[in-house]
């Protein structure tokens, strides 16, 4: 809206708008301002005073915190939620196994029942070295309140 409303009260001014980095603008001609100098152009709003400025930089600075830390939880999330399904399929494969009688299993089906059980061990490690990880990063980061939501 402020910036709808800069714009307008630019192009109601009588001097016409400049635009930075248009291609139309680049031949600038120095006579009819009055100066003996060209314009000087701005990327910035000459509507707004650098407090402005200023504050919405740290909005924008606090905004970016907060989606960078949601960004991490997700992303910890994502992994958990691929762990536990790994988890949950050999678990699966492994029940598989254990129902076959064990004087009717082959020395393979054996050995498999053996690989997944180291298999299901490391990825639940795995698992809880990333959750110890998505603690210590809730808590290493600032703006975080017990409850866990953005402050």
């Amino acid at each position: 809206m402020e910036l709808k409303q800069s714009l307008s009260t630019h192009l109601e001014a009588e001097k016409p708008l400049r635009r930075y980095g248009a291609v139309e603008e680049t031949a600038w001609k120095a006579e009819g301002l009055g100066r003996t100098q060209l314009d000087i152009i701005s990327m910035a709003e000459t509507t707004m005073m650098p407090e402005e400025i200023e504050l919405e930089m740290a909005k924008i600075q606090r905004l970016r915190e907060v989606l960078v830390r949601r960004e991490s939880e997700l992303r910890f999330m994502m992994d958990d939620i691929q762990l536990c399904k790994d988890i949950m399929d050999l678990k699966q494969e492994l029940q598989n196994l254990v129902a076959i009688p064990e004087e009717e299993k082959t020395k393979l089906q054996k050995q498999r029942e053996d690989e997944l059980i180291q298999k299901i061990h490391r990825l639940v490690q795995k698992r809880d070295f990333l959750v110890d990880d998505a603690e210590v990063e809730r808590l290493r980061l600032p703006g975080r309140e017990e409850g866990g939501a953005p402050t």
